[in-house]
């Protein structure tokens, strides 16, 4: 009979720890329903000590998503588990996670403690969970470089002390899949009460092994995978929700394994994921990559043609891939729009905001002749946020060409009416955004921009992505529009406004942590 492999999704954690894929609460709200809706059994909500956005995103969707066990992270100390348990409190299933690292280099260099001091303190934080949740995990963190006999003592020393889950994490990426295996194995063999826990893993992709690091300890013994949408994480990433899943369904003549994983809502999350984050996975990622059920060589498109199966080992339907998507237009009415919006992932939108983003999907049609999926994300990323806006593009002018000096007049309106200044600058985008500063104030480090196309088209959306600093702190701005200028400056607001919204929160901040 074939054992259930519990997936543990950390997206909204571990995930958007991955350089610029912070999202708002309303975004880590959305991708919480739609983790929901593909059957996740355990969302890792975020880390509720480290802000005070933080700890509003895990306890808004301990209270409103249901289903999944709802788990927040809280490092070894009182003060960690004490605000976690205050998230997570209202959660319908709610989960405290507590590590500490058990490493030699770990201990000695960054925490600078003894192993007896690490086990007291392991068997202290799960001791003090418990008073808050009967589900408490415990993680052993650079569990891949620890000494196997410490991992026995403290693992053992925290089952009894109440863990009913027992992560081990490959934390730096480290191991090589026959090594994690065997690790597993010996710790199954001799951690005292394990038949009490359930065994996980947490692994890292710096040497591009964590799913494979996964797999071997599922087949060693462990029962649950932590894992992200789009393998997205610190560094180089955690192990592949969609991956994994797809190896166990597709495999399971040799693993004997399943999970309760919705497989055919695996395109739709990812691409929710990649749209809030701005990362999308490369074209030949396995899986939910554009090129993944795509077929060049000739030789491949005819075997195809004959028979699926001679060169596809699932199927795209399987994972939710659509392959074409679908078109709507400028006859296209409210319910079909909101329908759309559904089925995308976008099941929790309020009446007013499915208002406000058909006025634009409205606008859009008549600058448009067909429109896509890509689209519609793209018009409620823009007309979606969970700040106020102090300001919006009221309207644009530019004059540049080959021999003209680039010249930007912008209009941004305000709760003071319209401000408006003009600038000249190296190229059309530099003398727009050099006006928006001369009129908002605000000067900033501009980091990185990316422009692309969201659909297909001489008519397509662009869309603008930009990081820009401010007092040492990343800011992430998105705007689309059929003018890629347009689409600029909407994105470089957009960073303005989330400047400008964040002075309160980092104020609270500096006061809870």
């Amino acid at each position: 009979m074939s054992e259930k492999v519990i997936i543990f999704d950390t997206t909204l954690r571990d995930g958007e720890q991955s350089p610029g894929a912070s999202m708002n609460i309303k975004e880590k709200l959305e991708v919480a329903h739609q983790l929901a809706k593909l059957k996740v059994d355990v969302i890792e909500a975020g880390f509720p000590i480290s802000s005070e956005g933080d700890f509003e995103s895990v306890k808004l969707i301990a209270e409103s998503v249901k289903g999944p066990v709802i788990a927040g992270l809280a490092r070894a100390k009182d003060i960690d588990i004490k605000r976690c348990g205050e998230a997570i409190k209202n959660a319908q299933n709610g989960r405290i996670h507590t590590f500490i690292a058990t490493s030699d280099i770990h201990i000695k260099k960054k925490l600078k403690m003894t192993r007896e001091e690490v086990l007291k303190a392991a068997v202290d934080a799960v001791k003090l969970a418990k008073t808050f949740t009967d589900n408490v995990e415990f993680s052993a963190e650079d569990a891949g470089r620890s000494d196997k006999g410490f991992l026995v003592e403290i693992l053992s020393a925290v089952i009894e002390a109440g863990a009913k889950t027992l992560n081990i994490p490959d934390t730096v990426g480290y191991t090589l899949p026959w090594e994690f295996g065997a690790l597993i194995k010996y710790l199954r063999e001799n951690i005292r009460g394990i038949e009490k826990a359930i065994m996980s893993v947490h692994c890292h992709n710096d040497l591009g092994l964590a799913v494979a690091n996964s797999i071997s300890a599922l087949i060693n013994g462990v029962r649950q995978v932590e894992c992200t949408i789009n393998g997205i994480g610190e560094r180089a990433g955690n192990a592949s929700l969609e991956e994994i899943v797809m190896i166990i369904k597709t495999r399971k003549d040799l693993l004997n394994l399943y999970t309760d994983i919705e497989t055919t809502q695996l395109f739709n999350t990812s691409k929710l994921v990649s749209s809030v984050t701005g990362i999308k996975p490369q074209p030949n990622k396995a899986v939910i990559g554009a090129n993944a059920f795509a077929h060049e060589a000739g030789i491949h498109q005819d075997g195809i043609l004959k028979e699926r199966l001679t060169y596809e080992i699932m199927t795209a339907e399987s994972v939710g891939w659509r392959g074409e998507s679908m078109v709507m237009g400028k006859h296209s009415g409210r319910h079909a729009f909101s329908q759309r919006l559904k089925e995308l992932g976008y099941t929790k939108l309020t009446e007013e905001e499915i208002n406000k983003a058909f006025v634009e999907f409205k606008r859009l049609a008549d600058l448009k002749k067909e429109i896509y999926d890509e689209d519609l994300v793209a018009i409620i990323e823009q007309e979606l946020s969970d700040f106020q806006r102090t300001y919006e593009l009221d309207y644009l002018h530019i004059t540049s060409g080959t021999t003209t000096t680039p010249t930007a007049t912008i209009g941004l309106k305000t709760k003071e009416g319209v401000k408006s200044d003009a600038s000249t600058g190296d190229g059309p985008v530099d003398a727009a955004f050099k006006a928006i500063e001369r009129i908002t104030g605000i000067s900033v480090i501009l980091e990185d921009y990316k422009l692309e196309s969201v659909s297909k088209g001489k008519d397509a959306i662009g869309q603008a992505s930009i990081k820009v600093q401010y007092n040492d702190k990343v800011y992430k701005g998105k705007g689309a529009s059929t003018d890629v200028i347009e689409a600029s400056v909407k994105a470089y607001i957009d960073a303005i406004n989330k400047i400008v919204a964040s002075k309160d929160i980092k104020k609270r901040t500096d006061e809870t942590v």
